[in-house]
């Protein structure tokens, strides 16, 4: 039975500078074992595949998606990504709604990409949580890289026009951020009678917020307008929360000096959807590059299916043709998403110690005619073109 995979005759491309040298991968167990200009391998225990100097990188990572949670090709049934029964559920869990046979999933490894962020959707003011998973396999549970992520909060239209219309609280701004203060102040009281042991029945809403307020996970909050991004910060601020994405972050640019003072990163996009929120007013790449040059942590997402999976790699293509270089590109689908996950020490870069996920083209990956050849997850050949 063979045990290793020799990728033979690579043209690696840098995740930090984009430059490109010709080097040998050897795959052990799921892991890069080592990186170097030439390698032999036991062709009795290893796997050879010469890619003949075609072009390699780490697979691509979207760090802000509802693959398989809003499934493809199935109407209503396969629409779970918003419950709204209530406008506050942090107790919600993606990995309960996630379908791994989602068309979707084969679209991501036609694509070369190898992780994404999944999880609830930004109807309620608390939507639930997220986590980061492999994109093939069959059982969800042996997919994830982490779970849970972060804890999914949405500040401005979408709460307001689910629950205002039916003349339930949040109508305004002002009740989308009360709700969410009520929840953390609740789970406050909870986290010190817990350590009293004076809790008579435990609470499974104010349990899901605990590894938030503990710094384990990341507060992700939908927010497009400025305003609204502040309002993510402020409440952060009056908590204690350490860690905070930006996820959309249409008018980001317009507050970028303050999210660089507070480290907060941004999951920037989607960009190919039409502006059919007034949120959108204001959707442009410069804000990307804008937020880039302050030294603003930005990933570039699709919001599958709002852009489909398949397209991350011409979203990052428009970008650079808006002035993005093709450095910072790389970087935005591949170490920042890894970085904004908690997962850069194992995703994101192929270095030995490192996941095996890699993808392979026949030319420069943000050339738009560039196909992909080879999708490798886990040290497996998951695609094939």
């Amino acid at each position: 039975m063979l045990q290793s995979l020799l990728i033979k005759n690579a043209l690696l491309i840098s995740t930090e500078d984009n430059s490109i040298t010709k080097k040998d991968l050897l795959i052990r167990q799921g892991k890069i074992n080592q990186v170097s200009e030439k390698i032999e391998g036991d062709t009795s225990t290893t796997e050879v595949i010469d890619v003949e100097e075609k072009y390699i990188m780490p697979g691509l990572i979207d760090c802000h998606t509802h693959v398989g949670i809003i499934e493809e090709a199935t109407g209503k049934i396969g629409v779970d990504n918003n419950e709204t029964s209530d406008p506050v559920t942090p107790h919600m869990r993606g990995i309960d709604a996630i379908h791994p046979f989602d068309l979707a999933f084969l679209d991501a490894v036609k694509s070369g990409i190898t992780t994404v962020m999944t999880g609830p959707g930004s109807n309620n003011a608390v939507g639930g949580l997220s986590a980061a998973i492999k994109t093939h396999g069959k059982i969800i549970d042996e997919m994830i890289i982490r779970n849970p992520v972060g804890l999914k909060i949405a500040l401005g239209e979408n709460p307001m026009s689910t629950y205002g219309k039916m003349n339930k609280a949040p109508v305004t701004r002002m009740a989308t951020a009360a709700l969410i203060r009520e929840l953390f102040m609740r789970t406050q009281d909870y986290m010190v009678q817990k350590e009293n042991n004076k809790i008579k029945e435990r609470d499974l809403q104010l349990e899901s917020v605990i590894p938030l307020l503990k710094g384990e996970i990341s507060l992700r909050a939908h927010a497009h307008r400025a305003d609204d991004i502040v309002t993510a910060c402020r409440i952060a601020e009056e908590f204690g929360i350490s860690k905070l994405v930006i996820e959309h972050g249409t008018e980001a640019n317009l507050v970028k000096e303050y999210l660089k003072e507070r480290e907060v990163p941004v999951a920037f996009g989607p960009m190919l959807t039409p502006r059919l929120k007034i949120e959108l007013k204001k959707r442009d790449y410069t804000c990307a590059l804008d937020l880039i040059d302050v030294g603003v942590k930005v990933a570039l997402i699709t919001d599958h299916p709002y852009n489909l999976i398949d397209q991350l790699r011409i979203v990052a293509a428009l970008a650079i043709s808006e002035g993005l270089s093709e450095a910072d590109a790389m970087k935005c689908v591949t170490t920042y998403p890894a970085e904004i996950l908690e997962c850069h020490q194992r995703i994101g870069k192929l270095q030995e110690g490192y996941d095996a996920d890699l993808v392979v083209f026949d030319g420069m990956p943000f050339d738009i005619n560039s196909k992909v050849l080879l999708t490798i997850i886990n040290g497996k050949v998951v695609y094939r073109r």
